[in-house]
């Protein structure tokens, strides 16, 4: 399993940018923005309408390929089928939940509380959690703390703001790049198994 995290960043070029590292050339199933800022949400929009057109919808998918049918030739077959190809992959791309506290997720069969501010969690909120991954930090950090890591990939830009979690059987490997995508930072994590839990948020 590999997740990337991204920081907040209101420079929307740069989250694509980033977005498009993680998805493409570290091959993420799945990244989070850890920020309810609406950023991210904005660069979807706009990085899906550059793809496909106007309307970057479903629906809108199954008209152009209408259209592609009766009218296109190979080329714009091609063309069709790689921008919708690249459009359904940024489904993979994905924000906190506004208002809400903290989302608890499951790595692997381990328990990852994620938030935007950890100064908002009590010890019930991470009780059962063996990573907490935050996002409002002024640096990077990765530190164990007993038996729980905290993590953050820090704001987006020339010190981090990208980290990719890979995570094996008793390993993770968690490694934190600039956005010129040079890893800075690179450390492995015990992960001590836990029971399963459901994914679920609080507000």
């Amino acid at each position: 399993m590999r997740i990337g995290f991204l920081g907040p960043c209101l420079d929307l070029t740069r989250l694509e940018r980033a977005a498009d590292f993680l998805l493409v050339s570290e091959k993420a199933s799945r990244v989070i923005y850890l920020s309810d800022d609406g950023a991210l949400d904005r660069c979807v929009a706009s990085w899906a309408t550059r793809l496909v057109g106007d309307d970057p919808t479903d629906e809108g998918a199954w008209r152009r390929a209408a259209d592609v049918a009766l009218w296109g030739g190979p080329e714009k077959i091609d063309a069709y089928v790689d921008g919708e190809r690249k459009r359904l992959s940024l489904r993979s791309l994905m924000s906190l939940p506004e208002r809400v506290l903290r989302t608890v997720e499951m790595i692997g069969d381990r328990v990852a509380v994620i938030t935007f501010d950890k100064a908002s969690l009590d010890e019930e909120d991470i009780f059962a959690a063996r990573l907490v991954i935050y996002g409002k930090s002024p640096n990077a950090l990765v530190k164990a703390i007993g038996s729980r890591t905290f993590l953050t990939p820090g704001p987006l830009g020339e010190t981090g703001g990208i980290m990719l979690l890979a995570e094996g059987d008793d390993i993770a490997t968690v490694t934190i790049y600039d956005t010129a995508e040079r890893s800075i930072h690179q450390a492995q994590l015990a992960l001590p198994k836990t029971t399963k839990m459901r994914v679920q948020s609080s507000s």
